[in-house]
């Protein structure tokens, strides 16, 4: 999303900073209802100058400004230059903060409960800098599974994605940060985003797309960020359908402002403004993937439209008062924390913080236990794992693949960036990596304390990890396969942004068949933004495999965590994996089909994303939606449905550890419709987390909304439950149905 490269993000990390307890990050303050914001912005906005105005709608410049993005401060009325900044898994890019996991680890917990603490931690590091705007989350669907950047955000699942959304922004705001859910809409992959034009119907908007972002609203979002491409033929952030006064967010409730991602404004001052756009960042004249973009809500060209009433002077304050009212109702105008950003680098590189460390012990811990809980057990021969320490003692044991290694820090613009652990993908939505913790450090330590007998071979080379693994009791295969934003690393491993293929990076598979050929205990450790070809899972050489996604700077403790059993695995695939690109039902647009313009996309597919798609067309994915192993076992019973008064379907039934070890289990519930009202099969809409020790068991309860059992009625422009039966399918996950029932 930002112009700033990923090298010079490099550089600003490469030297690490003191971990400290931050005393004033989650400081009290006094939350406001919208109501009484609104009346604090709007007696500020009439003492504001016709300048002042629009300096507070305008981004400052990308490099003037301290932080991505930052207005223009009023300081004799003491409204500071907002300080927006990146990223949805952390301050970006500056020093002395935590490196999370990305919202897609987020997903893979199946969990509310670290949503929301993610959600917390992120305010608490963004204020402790003075940061007023948290960019994040991202709430773009995976509509295909080589989307460069579907990490960021939560999966292809609308239900998913959105309660991850809700989550994840009540908790960042909880501490007095603005939260901006983005990128708003159809923003689905990176080929040709600066002017794809998307083509959507009004019910896959409805029920896919928008879903997340009504979520949002209900979590009181503080802003929305419009998107590069186009929607139905007009550009996002001046696209009247979406933004306006009867656009979609507006007549759902929003309430705060409208952003526009960075360069992402077209046509005049006027077309903006009055379309529904209330903040134009970053205010400069800039490049972006080799095409130029202007700043048409400039000072000057505003000023002269405001005062030629091409736009109305009461558009431009609402404007403003849209902008200042969550400033208001978080509590930020008495006794926010200053940005602690130093001045700008002289040559422009970007801005940095040697200032202040907002880490902490609890959000390193944090990080750990998202990361723990959001690795999937695929696979688990003859109980392979757990690992068991005491056992481990003489026992020889390899370590294979350069994912087992440190990123290299200081390796400049060259593919040996990517020679080391995958902990997050690239781009805007990146975060430290100064304080990651790499396999390699965690997994030798643990054997070595075990009084085990570890050989290497730290590379990908095939022959020399066959040799590393022949004659061992257990080798350990660590591969990845990356993503990112366009326009920040634009080459790498020959991807552009988007993936080029589900492949494993660096010849990953070609490793563990040559592994597997030579030990007949191989654990397989898969570090990957999304779903990849896994050709060699069934082979009865590969013992398990921990699917560890993209686990943040906690990596290498979080894997030890599940490798050796302190902690149970307990996460679910946020989305399927199989073995063809064309089994999630939509393809990745490369070729703009035509010699000029920009391509256009229809989302024929409509309502049939991933698992959705697989139903309908009978194809079963070598790993399901929502599958997730344990080291123990789960009972489901006693399913139970009622009616509420308000409409609602209760759904209870009891989960017991069967099992000898204490775990976690993650119930689903996937709803079928009457077959008249043309959804999907099965549809996500219930999970919970459940902790269990052995021979213990709960019940639990989710309960069916309305909405939750309506579609999208185009002639009426709402929700609607049809009528007839419905199933109700509870189990592990999509395909492994345990409890079924009607009303």
């Amino acid at each position: 999303m930002r112009p700033l490269g990923l090298i010079c993000f490099l550089a600003a990390i490469a030297t690490g900073v003191a971990q400290n307890d931050v005393s004033d990050a989650s400081a009290s303050f006094t939350l406001r209802s919208w109501n009484e914001a609104f009346a604090l912005a709007n007696a500020t906005v009439a003492q504001l100058k016709l300048d002042e105005k629009i300096g507070l709608v305008t981004g400052v410049g990308q490099f003037s400004s301290r932080c991505v993005g930052n207005v223009n401060p009023v300081a004799r009325l003491g409204i500071p230059g907002f300080c927006l900044n990146d990223g949805p898994a952390g301050v970006r890019p500056t020093k002395g903060v935590t490196g999370f996991p990305p919202g897609i680890a987020a997903a893979a917990t199946f969990s509310r409960r670290l949503m929301r603490a993610r959600g917390v931690a992120l305010g608490e590091e963004f204020r402790g800098k003075g940061i007023n705007m948290h960019l994040g989350p991202a709430l773009d669907l995976m509509r295909n599974p080589k989307a460069g950047r579907g990490w960021e955000s939560f999966g292809p699942d609308p239900y998913l994605t959105g309660e991850a959304a809700f989550e994840t922004i009540t908790g960042i705001q909880s501490v007095g940060v603005m939260a901006c859910a983005k990128h708003y809409i159809a923003n689905n992959q990176e080929h040709w985003r600066y002017g794809l034009i998307a083509e959507v119907d009004d019910r896959t908007m409805h029920e896919m797309y928008h879903y997340p972002f009504l979520r949002a609203i209900e979590a009181n979002v503080s802003s929305v960020m419009c998107a590069y491409n186009q929607f139905n033929g007009t550009s996002s952030c001046h696209n009247a359908a979406l933004i306006g006064p009867n656009g979609l967010l507006r007549k759902d409730g929003f309430q705060g402002y409208i952003v526009s991602d960075w360069g992402a404004t077209h046509d005049s001052a006027a077309d903006n403004a009055n379309a529904g756009l209330d903040m134009e960042m970053p205010g400069d004249y800039i490049l972006i993937g080799g095409g130029t973009f202007n700043s048409f809500l400039g000072l000057g060209s505003l000023r002269s439209d405001v005062n030629s009433g091409k736009v109305p002077s009461s558009r431009l304050d609402q404007m403003v008062t849209r902008v200042l009212a969550p400033w208001y109702r978080l509590g930020q105008d008495s006794g926010y924390p200053p940005v602690n950003f130093d001045a700008q680098h002289s040559d422009g590189s970007g801005p940095n913080n040697l200032d202040v460390s907002v880490r902490s012990v609890a959000h390193t811990a944090l990080a750990r236990e998202i990361a723990a809980n959001s690795a999937v057990l695929l696979k688990n021969e003859a109980d392979a794992l757990p690992l068991k320490s005491a056992g481990m003692s003489g026992k020889r044991v390899a370590i294979i693949g350069k994912d087992a290694l440190m990123l290299n820090l200081n390796c400049g613009d060259s593919n040996e960036c990517d020679d080391g652990t995958m902990t997050i993908g690239w781009g805007s939505g990146s975060n430290s990596l100064e304080f990651t913790v790499p396999p390699i450090t965690a997994l030798n330590e643990t054997l070595e304390a075990a009084g085990a007998v570890v050989t290497t071979s730290l590379s990908n080379d095939k022959t020399a990890g066959a040799k590393a693994a022949k004659g061992q009791d257990v080798a350990i295969v660590l591969v990845n396969a990356m993503s990112g934003e366009l326009g920040f690393y634009q080459s790498v491993n020959g991807n552009q942004g988007d993936r080029n293929d589900l492949e494993l990076w660096f010849a990953g598979s070609d490793l563990v068949k040559a592994v597997a050929a030579v030990c007949s205990n191989t654990i397989v450790v898969v570090h990957s933004i999304g779903p990849v070809n896994m050709p060699w899972s069934t082979n009865e050489n590969v013992t398990a495999i921990m699917f560890a996604g993209a686990p943040g700077e906690q990596t290498g403790p979080a894997l030890v965590d599940v490798l050796f059993g302190a902690v149970n695995p307990s996460g679910r695939l946020p989305y399927s994996i199989a073995d063809d690109e064309k089994s999630y039902g939509t393809t990745i647009v490369t070729d703009p089909g035509f010699p000029l313009g920009f391509p256009v996309i229809n989302y024929t597919e409509r309502l049939l994303l991933d698992h959705r798609y697989m139903d309908v067309h009978a194809i079963t994915p070598r790993f399901e939606y929502g599958f997730g192993l344990s080291y123990t076992t789960f009972e489901y019973t006693g399913l139970s449905i009622t009616s509420s008064a308000t409409n609602s379907q209760v759904v209870s039934f009891t989960v017991k550890n069967t099992g000898a070890v204490a775990g976690t289990e993650k119930p689903q519930l996937y709803l079928g419709y009457p077959p008249s009202a043309g959804e999907p099969p099965k549809v996500l809409r219930g999970f919970d987390e459940v902790q269990l020790a052995p021979g213990a068991s709960q019940r639990v309860v989710m309960t069916l909304e309305s909405r939750e059992m309506s579609v999208w009625d185009t002639p009426s422009q709402s929700f609607i439950r049809p009528p007839g039966a419905f199933t109700v399918f509870v189990g592990a996950s999509s395909r492994d149905i345990r409890l079924t029932g009607t009303f």
